[in-house]
């Protein structure tokens, strides 16, 4: 298996076209179970009912280098961030402990400004 056919977690969509998001990020949940509850929290914000699909690693890099923005949880992100230190990002361990106004926890990453400077992803 390459590494872009790993499984990071899972997204939802109402449309082809139409990532479920929390502000301009796509939630990325490191099981179905997960997205399940951020859907039922954000239930206002989702007009349509969401498909979940698996959310692999390839895909969310492709999509981040033409301008997407991820909301990784916990599971995800630790998925994610030591695939993504062996293809030149230069992510670091996140704590997540604590709790947020909704429960809810998110790394967000962002797309590169510069190729070079691969902080920049982290927002």
């Amino acid at each position: 298996m390459s590494i872009d056919s790993k499984i990071i977690g899972f997204f939802a969509h109402t449309t082809p076209i139409e990532i479920v998001c929390d502000g301009d990020a796509c939630i990325i949940a490191g099981s179905e179970e997960a997205m399940r509850r951020y859907l039922k929290s954000l239930a206002s914000n989702v007009t349509r009912r969401p498909m979940i699909r698996k959310a692999k690693f390839g895909d969310i890099v492709r999509a981040m280098n033409i301008g997407a923005s991820y909301a990784f949880d916990e599971e995800s992100y630790n998925r994610f961030f030591p695939l993504a230190n062996t293809v030149g990002f230069s992510l670091k361990q996140e704590k997540f402990s604590g709790s947020t106004e909704t429960g809810n926890h998110f790394v967000v990453l962002g797309p590169p400004t510069n190729v070079a400077d691969d902080e920049s992803l982290v927002r």
